[in-house]
C-alpha cells in the first residue's frame, strides 16, 4: 500500500479521513455508509486537509475500537484494521467491504455515502432496501397455498397445460407422470403443498382461496361507466382460461366493419385489433397484483375500451418506458413461466410496444398508459367519431353528413360532397379544409384525384 498516495488523496467516496479515534461514533457511521455503498476506506490519524497526525496507541485501543464496531453495527461489521507507520507516526487504517444488500446500521440506523459526505438514509430508502431483499418471500405467487392441498388441483386442466407446453415450447415432461411431479417440475410446489401460483393457475375453484382472481367485463351505453348496462358478465375459475372469456365478451360488445384492403378488394374486420386486445388482457392477468383486493376490470364504451389492472407496475418500469423498448419484469414469475410456456407472453417485454403497433397498423390512435387510483389502465381509442365527438368538435351538419359516408364507403372525394349536401364546390373546400385542420380527415391523392378518409383521431 502507498500511504504517502493514499494520504495525498482528497476525501471522496471510498476514503474518509478522521483525526483521532475520539470521533468514533462518527467512524461506525462512515462503516455502515461504505458497507452500504461501495465500501471503503477510513484513514484515522490524518485530518480532513491531508494533515499526518497520527495516533497514540495504547495495548486495548485496537481491541476496544473493534469492539465498538461490532457492538453499534447491525448485522455486526468486521473490518480489517491495520497500523501503518508513515514519517514515524502511526495510523490506523480500516477496511470496509460493500455489503451485499447495503443494509447496515450504525446505533440503529442506516447510512449512505455520498461523494464525500456521510449521509443519514431516509426512511423510504431503507424500506425499499428491505423490500429488495426479502422479495422472493414477500412475492405471492411462490407462497403456499395454507388452505389448500393437491386435492384443490384440477388434473385435467394441468394435463391439458402439458400439451399445449409441449406444442408451443416443447416442453420436454413426461404426459403420465403424477400432478405432484408435474407441479414440482413447475416449480409451483412446496413442502409437498401447492403454491398460490398453482392455484390461480391450475385450482378447481382458485376464488374459494383468492376473491378477487376474477376479471369483470362491462359493456356501458355511451361513453360514461354509468348504469344501466348494456351488458355484463363476471369470470371467475383459473385465470388462464379468463383470458379467452374477456377476450370473447368484447368481441361480442364491438362492431365489425367492411375497410378496404387494397384498390379493389375488401375485407371485414373489428373496430379494435383482436391481437392487442388479448395483449392487454393477458398483462393484466398475468402481471396484475394478486395481493390487492381489487377485481380486474374491462369497460367497453362507444368510443373506447378500458382494461383496468389491480397495482402498479413493478419498479424500476415507468409508463413512459412501456412506450419504447425496455425488459421484462414480471410481478408474478411463476404465473408467468406457464403463460410463457403456452406462448401467452415471450417475456421480452414487447408487449405494450407490440400493441401500440398493432393499433396504429390498423388506423388507430396509440393506446394510452396511465395509473387510475392506484390501478393501471390501458386504453384503446376507436378512430370512429361518435356523434358526441362531433359535437364537441362544432362540426355542422353537412361535414357531419360527409363523415358518416366515409364509415360506410371508406372515402369521399369533393364531386360527392357537393352532391351530398347540394353546396357550391368553394363550401365543400372550406369544410374539408378545417375537417383536414383539426384532423378528422387527412387527404390522399392530388389535384382531380384527392380524396378523404378519416384520420387516427384521438380527442383530447
Amino acid at each position: 500500500m502507498d500511504l504517502k498516495k493514499l494520504i495525498s488523496k482528497a476525501e471522496s467516496e471510498i476514503i474518509e479521513f478522521k483525526k483521532s479515534t475520539g470521533e468514533w461514533k462518527e467512524i461506525i457511521e462512515t462503516i455502515s455508509a461504505f458497507s452500504n455503498t461501495e465500501g471503503g476506506k477510513i484513514v484515522i490519524g490524518v485530518s480532513k486537509s491531508g494533515k499526518l497526525f497520527g495516533v497514540d496507541i495504547g495495548k486495548d485501543t485496537i481491541e476496544h475500537l473493534t469492539n465498538q464496531i461490532s457492538q453499534n453495527t447491525d448485522p455486526k461489521v468486521h473490518p480489517r484494521i491495520t497500523l501503518e507507520k508513515i514519517k514515524g507516526r502511526t495510523i490506523i487504517i480500516i477496511e470496509v467491504k460493500e455489503s451485499s444488500d447495503h443494509l447496515v446500521l450504525a446505533f440503529g440506523r442506516p447510512f449512505k455515502r455520498v461523494g464525500k459526505s456521510t449521509i443519514r438514509m431516509s426512511k423510504d430508502e431503507y424500506e425499499k432496501l428491505i423490500l429488495e431483499k426479502h422479495k422472493d418471500k414477500l412475492r405471492l405467487d411462490n407462497q403456499i397455498c395454507k388452505e389448500a392441498s393437491l386435492k384443490d388441483i384440477d388434473e385435467d386442466k394441468i394435463r391439458w397445460f402439458l400439451k399445449k407446453a409441449k406444442i408451443e415450447r416443447n416442453l420436454d415432461v413426461e404426459p403420465k407422470i403424477s400432478v405432484k411431479e408435474i407441479l414440482q417440475k413447475l416449480d409451483l410446489l412446496k413442502e409437498n403443498k401447492p403454491t398460490n401460483a398453482a392455484i390461480l393457475l391450475f385450482g378447481k375453484n382458485p376464488q374459494k382461496f383468492f376473491f378477487q382472481a376474477e376479471t369483470r367485463c362491462a359493456r356501458f351505453k355511451g361513453n360514461k361507466p354509468v348504469k344501466p348496462f348494456i351488458d355484463m358478465k363476471l369470470f371467475e375459475g383459473r385465470i388462464i382460461d379468463q383470458v379467452d372469456k374477456a377476450l370473447s365478451f368484447i368481441l361480442e360488445h364491438i362492431s365489425m366493419k367492411i375497410y378496404l384492403a387494397g384498390k379493389s378488394e375488401r375485407e371485414e374486420r373489428y373496430d379494435y385489433p383482436p391481437d392487442a386486445l388479448r395483449e392487454a388482457i393477458i398483462n393484466a392477468i398475468c402481471h396484475r397484483d394478486y395481493a390487492n383486493v381489487g377485481h380486474i376490470q374491462i369497460r367497453i364504451f362507444d368510443d373506447r375500451i378500458e382494461v383496468w389492472n389491480p397495482g402498479l407496475l413493478p419498479e424500476p418500469l415507468t409508463l413512459e418506458d412501456l412506450k419504447r423498448k425496455h425488459k421484462s419484469i414480471p410481478r408474478n414469475p411463476l404465473i408467468a413461466k406457464s403463460f410463457f410456456l403456452i406462448k401467452f407472453i415471450e417475456q421480452w417485454g414487447t408487449g405494450t410496444t407490440d400493441m401500440i403497433n398493432m393499433c396504429l397498423d390498423w388506423g388507430l390512435p396509440e393506446p394510452s398508459f396511465e395509473y387510475v387510483t392506484g390501478d393501471f389502465v390501458v386504453t384503446f381509442r376507436n378512430a370512429t367519431l361518435t356523434e358526441e365527438q362531433m359535437g364537441k368538435l362544432g362540426l355542422n351538419i353537412r361535414q357531419k353528413r360527409a363523415i358518416e359516408y366515409i364509415k360506410q364507403h371508406d372515402k369521399i372525394n369533393r364531386t360527392k360532397y357537393v352532391e351530398l349536401n347540394k353546396v357550391s364546390d368553394a363550401t365543400a373546400k372550406r369544410d374539408f379544409k378545417r375537417l383536414v385542420d383539426i384532423g378528422v380527415l387527412k387527404s390522399q391523392g392530388s389535384g382531380p384525384e384527392t380524396y378523404y378518409i378519416l384520420s387516427r383521431y384521438e380527442p383530447k
